[in-house]
């Protein structure tokens, strides 16, 4: 029987630190120095007596909104090491959308790349007042931002040099005990956060070590942002966990991935939302079959291109299913002899997992073969999500009946392989992102020139089954009608570079129901019209920081 009891990355870092020592563990695509098994738990400890040294207790919250570095690792097992609660934060953010984050964590101290600090200018802290902020990859600011303004400023180096070599405090998890804060959209209201138990965090990396087929020969070649459960848990604390190598690089690019998947020796890496079919839209190269790749976990595949794609590049494509709520209670069978099936999640990961495809009204089961809303509960304690940080009332919503409601129809087919179809909820998904139509309306409707919007996804060719924002805008009356690019720019300055609206149009009126909510059907179902303007007939491109 399988012994629980360690199932936290602390012990995992402290286990493997022991048994590895000084071999490479995690290379870098930018140059920075290679990090191994003993100087990432070592590096680890002195952020955790560092932390203390700054008044740390337990359970208090440190946010990270950090880039793909070693420096966002060593924290977030710092962070654990003292009892805190990692909150790392999608580093797109800024805006309103920051400023609920901020809000609803009120953290005691932040961890900011230096690049990424404008994302606060236009934050209200409101309440939350961090006590600390630590800059890395840069100087401290002679002034942080207004949201940050209570806050002693310091550089990593010295923060982690302050205490090298001391004791870290004397604090065992359990795989019971909250680890992390990690956000995750939401569809009627703002990000909801979710709260990760350790064994939520380490079965992450089981289930992905065993659906792989990981070992400690493989070297996983990462791109996807470390600050998503995908990039840090399916990936690099998975790899961490079977002791194979990782090669970190800051973002995914199409055009460099095969040289890159080349240069590093790769054996496994992962492509989300519309990535793979970017790459599988670059040109042919005669280099297309020189890497070392045994796998892609990729979703969604597309049967327009999955099978050519494994058929170009000479390798195999794992599908799955997973949320940052549940894990991943769906894996394919990388040794499954059939061609590749576009949206077939695969078998329940049973040891862990119980699911049922249901209605969606009543949360009865559904025969075999019908579509349905999939619903999942956990067999071990503690593996896990424990809820929704302060939204109690969000966490009942999605744990009716002893179920955790994921949103998503699916179905199960006679293999018992389970196959998704399409989001119940109002969420939209572009490039690999969910994103909240509330908070994209949030932030419209903060226009003086709009009184009001409604925000939905459309579905246009070449987008891989994904989405992109239109926003159907109703303007302000007695004020003239806002610029489309100026309307751009304002949403670039307060949300995502992913949440901009792509389309707008304007309108009279939304339809609304009896008590107020606005009706999307219609919208949906209109989608681009001849009225719809496409921000890129005019070659607007949101600038990335």
């Amino acid at each position: 029987m399988t012994d629980y009891i360690n199932w936290t990355l602390v012990h995992q870092v402290r286990e493997q630190a022991a048994a590895l020592g000084e071999q490479e563990w995690m290379t870098f695509g930018s140059g920075a120095p290679a990090l191994t098994y003993a100087a990432f738990d070592r590096r680890s400890d002195a952020v955790a007596a560092a932390l203390t040294a700054r008044g740390v207790v337990e359970d208090d919250r440190v946010m990270m909104l950090v880039k793909n570095r070693a420096e966002f690792l060593i924290a977030m097992i710092g962070i654990m090491k003292c009892g805190a609660i990692f909150v790392p934060i999608n580093t797109e953010l800024r805006g309103t959308f920051l400023q609920h984050q901020l809000r609803n964590c009120e953290p005691h101290t932040v961890i900011c790349d230096a690049s990424l600090l404008n994302a606060f200018d236009n934050v209200d802290a409101g309440e939350a007042s961090p006590r600390h902020l630590i800059i890395v990859a840069g100087d401290p600011p002679s002034a942080p931002p207004p949201a940050l303004a209570s806050a002693k400023v310091e550089a990593w180096e010295a923060f982690e040099a302050s205490a090298a070599g001391q004791t870290p405090p004397a604090f065992a998890p359990t795989k019971d005990t909250i680890a992390g804060i990690m956000y995750t959209s939401g569809t009627t209201g703002p990000a909801k956060g979710v709260l990760l138990p350790h064994g939520h965090m380490y079965l992450f990396g089981v289930g992905s070590n065993g659906a792989t087929g990981l070992t400690a020969t493989d070297v996983y070649y990462v791109s996807m942002p470390i600050f998503h459960v995908n990039g840090l848990f399916i990936q690099v604390t998975a790899a961490h966990l079977a002791g194979a190598r990782v090669h970190l690089v800051e973002r995914f690019s199409p055009n460099r991935w095969l040289d890159e998947c080349i240069a590093c020796e790769a054996t496994i890496t992962n492509l989300l939302g519309v990535m793979p079919e970017f790459v599988f839209n670059t040109a042919p190269s005669p280099r297309d079959q020189d890497h070392k790749l045994r796998l892609i976990m990729a979703v969604p595949i597309s049967k327009e291109w999955g099978q050519a794609f494994e058929d170009r590049f000479g390798v195999r494509f794992l599908q799955g299913f997973g949320m940052t709520e549940c894990g991943m209670p769906l894996w394919g069978d990388r040794n499954d002899p059939e061609p590749i099936i576009g949206g077939c999640a695969g078998y329940v990961d049973e040891p862990y997992f119980e699911l049922r495809i249901a209605n969606p009204e009543t949360d009865d089961p559904l025969p075999q073969g019908e579509v349905g809303e999939l619903l999942i509960r956990p067999k071990i304690p503690g593996c896990f999500s424990a809820g929704y940080y302060k939204m109690p009332e969000r966490s009942v919503e999605a744990w009716r009946n002893l179920w955790f409601h994921t949103g998503d129809a699916c179905r199960q087919d006679e293999k018992g392989r389970y196959h998704y179809i399409d989001r119940i909820k109002d969420c939209i998904r572009r490039r690999g992102e969910n994103i909240s139509a509330f908070e994209v309306e949030q932030v419209l409707n903060g226009h003086p020139q709009i009184a009001e919007s409604a925000v939905i996804g459309v579905k246009v060719e070449g987008a891989g089954g994904e989405e992109e924002v239109k926003a159907v805008i109703v303007p302000a009356a007695g004020q003239p009608r806002v610029d489309y690019v100026a309307l751009l720019d304002y949403c670039a300055d307060r949300m995502p570079r992913f949440a901009v609206p792509r389309f707008v149009e304007f309108i009279g009126e939304l339809d609304k129901t009896a008590s107020g909510k606005l009706r999307k059907g219609d919208l949906r179902d209109a989608g681009v019209t001849g009225k719809t303007w496409d921000r890129e007939s005019v070659g607007y491109q949101v600038a990335r920081r």
